[in-house]
């Protein structure tokens, strides 16, 4: 059943008050950000040293977007009319030069306008409105600012709570989940961080704690999320087996030089387990397989070390997404003037093909048989040296 039309606000499964007002504050094992120890320590400061904030007026008069200012009073406001096309942020190449700083300096408040959740049918039954666009993190492969133009810093959106109404209608419109597939048995799986990181998002404001708590409310649906951040905030907020976390992991020496700003990658592993204790669904994403010399052998290092750190609980869950690698030539062209030294790994035109995305942009895969027998190979690793990972899809 298909609704991937613009929300019209009608047919609410149950009204915001029974989730409480975003922002308003509540019981540390309820969401944990009455505490949020981790989000005000020294590795949260790094990562998000917020000298200035452009915001929208209303979304920076808004409950949420109080709490984000509050959150970073030393940063100078700025006011603009929209959280797209910002002179001196977008479109501006000089900005290049600046990729990392600009993530981890800026940040964007705004309003999502278009609430619409979208069928996928791979990591999730849908797409939802995600509550922010960017990263703090600089994964040198991310697609997302290929949109955005040469400075790719989180927009948060602060109207959650319209986000979370929508999410509520769409839910009840669906019903129960008619037969099992390969995205969950009995739920219907919700991508709610498509265009970010919902850990990182955490450092900033209650937007993921609020989603989960929502989720957790509703018996025929689950939330997901992939991250490359390990944020102990989240093991707080009390999912109760209805959020999805896919932690990705890719072997620690490609992480080291495509995976910026992150998470190490044996951190994300050993964090599995505390997860899944705190309520928590615990997937892995094989995320993305990267052809080069000796990736084979490094792919089943990654997972003999899965198979010896994992605890068994973990395993008995866990499945993964294998996602090979797709890149971009405006991408890259961006890449050559902040990180070209990933660009040796990323861009292999003797091995890629052009592949037009579902959203229409043109972006560059490993050809049709280097693909297929890459997949094949990774798969083979799994079953020697993880063979209790259920690969739910492969692309």
């Amino acid at each position: 059943m298909t609704h991937a039309a613009p929300d019209n606000g009608s047919d609410a499964l149950f009204g915001l008050d029974a989730l409480g007002a975003p922002g308003a504050a509540r019981p540390d094992r309820d969401t944990g950000s009455a505490a949020g120890t981790f989000r005000r320590g020294v590795t949260a400061r790094r990562l998000l040293p917020v000298r200035q904030i452009y915001a929208e007026p209303a979304a920076a008069a808004s409950p949420r977007g109080r709490q984000i200012l509050d959150r970073f009073p030393q940063a100078r406001v700025i006011e603009v009319a929209s959280h797209w096309g910002i002179p001196g942020l977008h479109g501006n190449e000089g900005n290049v030069e600046r990729w990392v700083r600009v993530k981890g300096e800026t940040l964007v408040l705004g309003e999502k306008k278009t609430l619409t959740t979208r069928p996928n049918g791979r990591s999730a039954d849908w797409i939802a409105p995600g509550p922010s666009n960017g990263c703090a993190m600089a994964c040198a492969y991310c697609y997302v600012p290929r949109r955005k133009g040469y400075a790719n810093p989180i927009t948060v959106f602060t109207n959650i709570d319209r986000i979370i109404a929508h999410l509520g209608r769409h839910i009840a419109r669906q019903g129960r989940k008619p037969e099992p597939n390969q995205c969950d048995d009995t739920a219907w799986v919700y991508d709610i961080g498509e265009n970010g990181d919902c850990s990182v998002d955490a450092l900033i404001c209650d937007n993921t704690a609020d989603l989960v708590r929502a989720f957790r409310h509703w018996p025929t649906a689950k939330a997901s999320f992939a991250t490359k951040f390990v944020n102990p905030d989240l093991l707080a907020y009390d999912p109760r087996g209805r959020t999805r976390i896919r932690f990705s992991v890719m072997p620690a020496e490609d992480s080291r030089l495509l995976d910026l700003r992150t998470s190490p990658v044996a951190d994300r592993v050993a964090a599995a387990g505390d997860f899944l204790e705190a309520g928590y669904e615990v997937h892995f994403n094989l995320s993305p397989v990267v052809l080069r010399p000796g990736w084979q052998a490094a792919w089943a290092e990654l997972l003999r070390q899965l198979d010896d750190v994992l605890p068994e609980a973990v395993k008995r869950q866990a499945a993964a997404e294998v996602i090979m690698l797709t890149h971009n030539e405006d991408l890259h062209e961006v890449n050559l003037g902040w990180h070209p030294q990933g660009e040796e790994l990323l861009w292999q035109p003797g091995l890629q093909q052009a592949k037009r995305s579902q959203n229409g942009a043109l972006n560059v895969r490993y050809r049709n048989g280097v693909k297929a027998q890459a997949v094949d190979t990774l798969r083979g690793l799994v079953a020697a040296h993880a063979p209790w990972l259920r690969i739910r899809y492969a692309f």
